[in-house]
C-alpha cells in the first residue's frame, strides 16, 4: 500500500508529459502555405492572378521625381544630384516632393502640379510634357516613395517595411519580415487597407491555394497585415523545453522515492 502514492505519481507524470508533448506540437497542416484539397497528382498546377490596379497617388504621398538629360539645365528640376542620399530611408523622403491637402506637388520651374487620384505613370506623362516647354530630350522618372507595408504578430521580424519596387506580393512581404512563425494563425490573416472610402479589412487563407488568384495576392501602399497567433501558444513551446522535462523527471523521482519510503 505504500507504493500506492507512488503509482499515482508515475501516472500523472506520464498524464503531465503527455499534456507537454501535445502543447508543444502545431500539426503540419496548419504550417504549410498553398495547400491543395485534391491528391497532389490531381492538383492545379497553373493559376491566373487577378489584375492589379495601379496605385493611386493620394494627399499627404511621397513622389520620387528625377528629370534626366545631357544638358546642365537639369539641375533646376532635381533636388539633390548627390545620389548616396537615395539609398536610406532618410534620404529618400529628404529628396522626395511631398503632394500637399490640395493634392499639388510644387515642382521647381513648373509650380504646381495636381497628381491627385492619379497613377505615377500618368503623373510622369504630365511632367514630361511640361518639362518638355523647357528642355528638350529629357527624361522624367517617377516613383512613389512611401510604398511602406507593415507585417504585426506572429513574424519572425515584425515591423515597418519599405518596398523599393512597384508591386509585392503577400508572400514577398511575408519573406521580408523573416517568414511567420509555427504558431501563426495562417487560415485567418487581416489585411487592413486604407481606401477613399476609409479603412476596410480583408482575411485571407495563406494555406488555401485559391490565394494565388485572389485580388489581395498583391498589397498596396501602406497595408498592414496581423496575423495572430494560435489559441494553443501560451501552452506550446517553439522550441522542445529539455530543461523543464529534466526539472520534472528529477522532482518526481524525487516524490516518488519520498513516499516510498514513508
Amino acid at each position: 500500500m505504500k507504493k500506492l502514492p507512488g503509482i499515482f505519481i508515475k501516472t500523472g507524470f506520464i498524464l503531465f508529459l503527455a499534456a507537454i508533448l501535445l502543447a508543444s506540437c502545431v500539426p503540419m497542416k496548419r504550417i504549410r502555405y498553398i495547400q491543395d484539397p485534391k491528391k497532389e497528382s490531381e492538383a492545379r498546377s497553373d493559376f491566373k492572378s487577378a489584375e492589379v490596379s495601379e496605385y493611386l497617388v493620394h494627399k499627404g504621398d511621397n513622389l520620387y521625381i528625377k528629370v534626366n538629360s545631357l544638358e546642365d539645365k537639369n539641375n533646376y528640376f532635381n533636388k539633390d544630384d548627390n545620389y548616396n542620399n537615395y539609398y536610406t530611408e532618410s534620404g529618400i523622403y529628404l529628396n522626395s516632393f511631398t503632394v500637399n491637402d490640395s493634392g499639388f506637388v510644387e515642382f521647381p520651374l513648373i509650380g504646381k502640379v495636381e497628381v491627385d487620384n492619379m497613377t505615377t505613370t500618368q503623373i510622369q506623362e504630365v511632367l514630361q510634357g511640361k518639362v518638355d516647354e523647357y528642355i528638350k530630350n529629357t527624361v522624367v522618372i517617377v516613383k512613389l516613395a512611401n510604398f511602406r507595408v507593415s507585417m504585426m504578430g506572429e513574424f519572425q521580424k515584425p515591423g515597418k517595411y519599405l518596398v523599393y519596387q512597384d508591386k509585392i506580393t503577400i508572400f514577398e512581404a511575408i519573406s521580408m519580415a523573416g517568414d511567420l512563425t509555427d504558431f501563426a494563425k495562417r487560415n485567418k490573416v487581416l489585411l487592413i487597407r486604407q481606401t477613399d472610402k476609409g479603412v476596410k479589412t480583408h482575411r485571407l487563407n495563406l494555406n488555401d491555394y485559391s490565394i494565388l488568384e485572389s485580388e489581395f495576392y498583391y498589397l498596396m501602399p501602406n497595408d498592414m497585415v496581423y496575423v495572430e497567433p494560435l489559441k494553443g501558444k501560451a501552452f506550446a513551446f517553439s522550441e522542445f523545453p529539455y530543461a523543464l522535462i529534466f526539472s520534472t523527471i528529477t522532482t518526481t523521482l524525487l516524490l516518488i522515492e519520498y513516499f516510498n519510503k514513508n
